[in-house]
Parts: C-alpha cells; sequence; structure tokens
C-alpha cells in the first residue's frame, strides 16, 4: 500500500464535516468522485486530489447546492478553480433555484388564493378539494389550466370586503409560541407585503417587544432613514405618545433606495447626524444598506444607545451582511434576514409596536395645534 494513500475511513476523518464512508461510495455512484485505484487487498486508496475534491464537494453542500449541481460545477475544468469558470457555474445554480422558487411561489399563491378565502367566498368543499387534485399537473404547465377556476371562485369578491383575519388564521404557520403583540407584528408584515413566506425571515431579538414598549411610553425620540418611511408611521399614535421624528436623509426628492444609499454615502453631515441621535431612540431603516452599516459601527464603538433598531432596509449584498451585524450586537432589534425588507415594512414594523400600546384615538385635537402652529 503506498503511504502517501488513504483509505476510505481515513479520507473521511481528513475531510470532516460529517462525512462517512457510505456518502463516499453514495457518491462514486453518482460520477461526483472517480473511482479510486484498489490495494492488493482490495481496499479503496485516495490520494491528495481525492481529499481536496471532497472537500469542495462538502463546502458546496452545506452552501445549500444539489448534488446535480455539484456534478456540474465540477465537470468544468475541475482542476483550475478559476473564479470567472465558478461564478458561470454559481449564475446557473442561481438561476435553477430562482426557477424551483417561481414554480414554488405559483403553487403557493395558488394555495393561498384557496385557502385564504373567508367563509362568504367559499365554495362548496367538495367542488375544491376536486379541484385541488388538477393543481399539481397545473403548476407544472404554469398554472395555464386554472382559469375557470378562479372565475368561479372570484365570483363572491363583489359582495364584501376582505376578511384579512380570517384568511391569515388560515395561512400563518403555528405561532402560539410567540407572544401576542410578536404575533400580531408578524401578521401585520405578511399584510404590508401579501407574502406569507416573509414569516420565516422575520427575527426579533427575546426583549425587543419590551425594550420597544418602554421607549414608545417614555415618548422617545422615532429616528428613520428617508422621509418616504417617515410618511409611512402612524404619526397619530404617535404624536399622542409624544414621539417625535427625525429624518437622517432629510431630502424629499429622494424616494428610492438607490437614491437614499448614494446620497448617504456623499453627504457626511448625514453620517455625522447618525451619531448624535438621543439615547434610548428608536431606529427605523427601510431603505439604505449603508445607513444601517453606519448604525452597527456607531453601536461597536458605543457612539449611540438606541432602546430598539428597526434593521430592514433593501439590498443584495450590504443589505444582508448588515442584517447580520445587526443581529450581534446585543441591543434589541427586529429585522428581515437576506434580501427582503423596505420601507413599508419598516414602518409596519413600528406601527405594530405603537398600535399594542394605545388604541386608535378619536380626538385628532392635536392636529389643529400643529396646523395653528404651521400658520402662525
Amino acid at each position: 500500500m503506498n503511504a502517501s494513500c488513504l483509505t476510505i475511513k481515513e479520507l473521511t476523518d481528513a475531510v470532516g464535516g460529517g462525512l462517512t464512508p457510505r456518502m463516499v461510495r453514495h457518491y462514486h455512484q453518482l460520477g461526483l468522485l472517480p473511482q479510486p485505484v484498489r490495494s492488493p487487498s482490495n481496499y479503496r486508496l485516495y490520494t491528495k486530489k481525492d481529499v481536496l475534491r471532497l472537500q469542495r464537494i462538502v463546502a458546496l453542500k452545506q452552501q445549500g447546492f444539489q448534488l446535480n449541481h455539484i456534478r456540474n460545477i465540477l465537470e468544468v475544468e475541475p482542476e483550475a478553480d478559476t473564479t470567472v469558470n465558478l461564478m458561470g457555474q454559481l449564475q446557473q445554480q442561481y438561476r435553477a433555484v430562482m426557477q424551483q422558487i417561481s414554480q414554488l411561489r405559483q403553487t403557493a399563491s395558488a394555495l393561498e388564493g384557496l385557502l385564504g378565502r373567508d367563509r362568504h367566498c367559499q365554495i362548496m368543499q367538495a367542488e375544491v378539494l376536486a379541484q385541488l387534485k388538477l393543481l399539481d399537473v397545473e403548476t407544472q404547465a404554469g398554472l395555464g389550466g386554472l382559469e375557470n377556476l378562479w372565475s368561479g371562485l372570484d365570483a363572491e369578491i363583489h359582495t364584501h370586503s376582505e376578511a384579512f383575519s380570517e384568511s391569515l388564521q388560515r395561512l400563518l404557520p403555528d405561532l402560539s409560541h410567540r407572544s401576542e403583540i410578536e404575533q400580531h407584528l408578524i401578521s401585520q408584515l405578511v399584510l404590508a407585503c401579501g407574502d406569507v413566506s416573509l414569516v420565516s425571515f422575520v427575527k426579533l431579538s427575546r426583549d425587543a417587544i419590551a425594550a420597544s414598549r418602554g421607549a414608545l411610553s417614555a415618548s422617545c425620540q422615532i429616528v428613520v432613514d428617508t422621509q418616504t418611511v417617515a410618511a409611512a408611521l402612524d404619526q397619530t399614535r404617535l404624536s399622542h405618545l409624544g414621539c417625535q421624528i427625525e429624518t437622517l436623509i432629510d431630502n424629499p426628492h429622494i424616494t428610492t433606495a438607490t437614491e437614499a444609499e448614494l446620497a448617504f454615502w456623499q453627504h457626511r453631515e448625514w453620517r455625522s447626524k447618525l451619531q448624535q441621535v438621543n439615547q434610548g431612540c428608536v431606529l427605523v431603516v427601510g431603505y439604505a444598506p449603508s445607513v444601517l452599516v453606519e448604525v452597527c459601527e456607531a453601536l461597536t464603538n458605543q457612539k449611540i444607545q438606541p432602546a430598539l433598531v428597526i434593521g430592514m432596509p433593501i439590498g443584495f449584498s450590504h443589505a444582508p451582511a448588515a442584517k447580520r451585524q445587526l443581529m450581534q450586537q446585543g441591543i434589541p432589534f427586529i429585522t428581515v434576514e437576506g434580501t427582503l425588507g423596505g420601507g413599508a415594512l419598516a414602518a409596519t414594523a413600528l406601527n405594530a409596536l405603537v398600535e399594542s400600546l394605545i388604541d386608535k384615538p378619536d380626538c385628532h385635537c392635536y392636529l389643529k395645534s400643529i396646523v395653528d402652529s404651521a400658520e402662525c
């Protein structure tokens, strides 16, 4: 036996990652690993080259790649791990994953269209179940044959307003392990974007609810990244609580995430303004990832001490990274993992917290005082 070669057990020990000899043999069958040479005693013998290839397979698998996609990646210049080739394979994998997501989203949308109907919009259960049998088949063809089903189901939408709460009871996963306020918050976020899958991405620190209620009850400062977020806040309740709203990027012409991101980088005064927010404030970031990055840096350097950070900026690289940093800061936070987010979601999160503190007031006398001040 060659002293530089490894047995299958030694190979799995060298690679690690929970790999077993059975998995290695399975990879041989799939063509992910070439068949090794054999010893005179018929033992499989592996080289350093096999170790490196198997390490790459394990790494790609841990990143969520399916085995057939891993095989495609390894087939193209397997020895030369060039950046160009890898990026091309990643793009191919991404397109395949997005196609799967699209198909699943179509199926979920169709199911939501059935399960989310209130009692007034339901047709006979037997008919629904019969039509559901067509769902899997029709989904493969892009749901093209379900128009007749929808036309029958949609006939009742003209008779009454939509019963959101009743629909959510059927669509939302079990949230009984969460507090009543958290359940309300998550429900409002789902309603704000119309995507039930958002639930699995919503993350709250343990002390987020208590911290927010304490700060809002104490008439804390509300600091938002753009005026678009400020405009979506429940200013009636916030005014009754005595909470003043401060906008970091104070330019009414900035209305998109792209504009907010660029403006925040170009104007240092807005970055300096962030470091001057009141202690115990609530920070609400709904557009610019760089604002949340700056918030996390200021927190790390102990330059600001907010009571709560609602971090939900939009973005495809900076935003997910900033949210991960936020969750590691050790302060109360509410965020939505990944690229999901936006001003509407960020404002909805704060509005749900405010709503848990104060009923919608019938008296709007504070509005008169605002008008009087403006006229003066």
